[in-house]
This record gives C-alpha cells, sequence and structure tokens, in this order.
C-alpha cells in the first residue's frame, strides 16, 4: 500500500531541510574548513531539499560567478561526511542525520539570462507597441 504524502509530511521536510541550511551556512562563516578555497570564497546555501524519509539532503550552492563552480561543489562533496558530523553535533533532535549531497544553484544565472532576454531590443520594442486587441 502506498502512502499519499501528507501536508504535515511537506512541513516537516521543508521544516527539517531549512534548519540544515541554517546549520550549513553557520558552519560555512562561523567554523571555517579545513581547504583554503573554501574559506576564501563567498558561499551562500540557497536551498536544501530533502527526500520524502529525511536521510538524504540537496544542499544548493551559490557561488560568484568568477569562482570554478565545479572544483568548490567537489570539494564540499567530498567533505560532505565531515559537514554531516558536524551537524549531527548541532542537530541533536533530528532522528537521522541525512547523507548531503551539493549541487551548484543555477537559479542566479537562468535569472540573468531571462532578464537579458527581457530587455533585449527586440521585446523592448514589443513592449512598446500599443496593443492592438484593446
Amino acid at each position: 500500500m502506498v502512502k499519499s504524502k501528507t501536508s504535515r509530511g511537506l512541513v516537516r521536510t521543508l521544516r527539517v531541510g531549512e534548519k540544515i541550511r541554517a546549520v550549513l551556512m553557520e558552519l560555512l562563516f562561523k567554523d571555517g574548513f579545513l581547504n583554503i578555497l573554501i574559506n576564501n570564497t563567498t558561499i551562500l546555501i540557497s536551498e536544501v531539499r530533502m527526500s520524502g524519509d529525511l536521510k538524504i539532503a540537496t544542499a544548493y550552492v551559490s557561488l560568484p560567478q568568477e569562482i570554478n563552480h565545479n572544483e568548490i561543489i567537489s570539494i564540499l562533496n567530498s567533505n560532505s561526511k565531515f559537514i554531516r558530523g558536524r551537524i549531527g553535533k548541532i542537530l541533536k533532535d533530528l532522528k537521522y542525520i541525512p547523507e548531503i549531497y551539493f549541487k551548484d544553484d543555477n537559479s542566479f544565472q537562468n535569472y540573468s539570462k531571462v532578464d537579458a532576454l527581457l530587455r533585449s531590443p527586440k521585446v523592448v520594442v514589443d513592449l512598446l507597441k500599443p496593443n492592438v486587441a484593446e
């Protein structure tokens, strides 16, 4: 029998994801890492998505454009067990500390592309034309 996802379960995944995001940001800003590249890079955890059973967390990382995103994501993923252990010491109310996977957050780049398209001369001309349907 398949259980349907209740709103209570959805709220719990969102709440746990937000707790983990807050702890990750605290770890990145206050504690630092053994890797000098991570310590000297501005890293923002924009979102943490949890699996339904709360055992897997995917953390979306926003980085400055001039930084090698793949290298930073690779370093974070290689340190995920260390990070998971640190999260476990802080979030003692969780039954399981999820496995953490880091992914590049492309939402800002996508926003920039859409913004550039909307500002393109063709679109601006279309926006300035009077609407014939009115």
